[in-house]
């Protein structure tokens, strides 16, 4: 049995469903209840369970083999939180945790980097058996939502610029990379990146879009006004983009092509998997 948490989540949903795919049980876990179809579909069991609550932890690790541990996004709690899991599962006889930080989580500018980067110390120092860390950069999967606007207006929105580049990566190959650290031996106290195959600018992600829907896309840089936010989340983002805007966030595909035993999808390859926006109208 592996508890996945945040389960109800993209990442999280798709790390079920790259363990199903294995024929491996999960415990999904949910801060809510509810209705959770695109768990239970794949056979998952769902629990609920705060992970600022560590009381309830009990049960969830129960007969359970392993843990991987997503936290929400862009959440204030999460280095004092993951490490607070993490002692529980060390009490519990947990035998492995695999934790979702980022790449170069010691990119402390970015407060999101900074909580994952202090969340790996703990972990290192949590007395567990065996742990893991994935470091994946950012999923080319979040540019999804902006693919009908692309379409409409011809224009694919840029908040990092338009000259430096990111190592975008499929989340599904971000997923099997993560059931590859909770069920294979032999990667006890690994640090894994888990980066894209190509650094992409945004133009080059706008013509690459333009091929794919088979009519023109530039890209078009949103540049932020105003002083950085002081909200959390806010904060995080700005900083974020402000980040990836000077430096960009380019990484080696090498480690992920040898946890997958394969190379790393393309964008190209990640866009023809999905429908097109007008398919999908209709």
């Amino acid at each position: 049995m592996i508890v996945v948490t945040a389960a109800g989540g993209p990442t999280g949903t798709a790390v079920v469903r790259a363990l199903r795919a294995r024929g491996e049980p999960v415990r999904a876990v949910v801060s809510s209840r509810g209705p959770r179809p695109e768990l239970t579909d794949l056979g998952a069991e769902v629990v609920v369970a705060e992970l600022t609550s560590p009381m309830a932890w009990s049960s969830v690790f129960q007969g359970a083999d392993a843990m991987y541990l997503i936290w929400p996004n862009f959440d204030p709690d999460e280095a004092e939180g993951a490490a607070a899991l993490f002692a529980e599962a060390r009490r519990a006889g947990l035998p492995r945790v695999v934790y979702h930080s980022v790449m170069r989580p010691q990119l402390r500018v970015m407060p999101h980097h900074a909580g994952k980067d202090l969340a790996e110390e703990a972990l290192d120092s949590s007395g567990l058996p065996s742990w893991r860390v994935l470091q994946p950069c950012s999923y080319a999967d979040n540019l999804d939502s902006q693919l009908e606007a692309a379409q409409t207006s011809g224009v694919l929105r840029s908040f990092w610029g338009l000259r430096t580049a990111q190592s975008m990566v499929d989340l599904r190959d971000v997923a099997e990379a993560a059931a590859v650290l909770l069920t294979e031996d032999g990667l006890d106290g690994g640090t894994f990146e888990a980066a894209g195959p190509e650094a992409l600018t945004a133009p080059r992600l706008a013509e690459l879009i333009g091929e794919w829907l088979g009519d023109e896309v530039v890209a078009d840089d949103v540049i932020p006004g105003g002083e950085v936010p002081t909200g959390y989340a806010a904060r995080c983002q700005r900083t974020m983009f402000d980040h990836y805007r000077a430096h960009g966030f380019v990484g080696s595909p090498r480690v992920l092509t040898a946890l997958l035993g394969r190379p790393p999808r393309t964008f190209a390859e990640h866009l023809a998997d999905l429908p097109r926006p007008a398919e999908q109208a209709s």
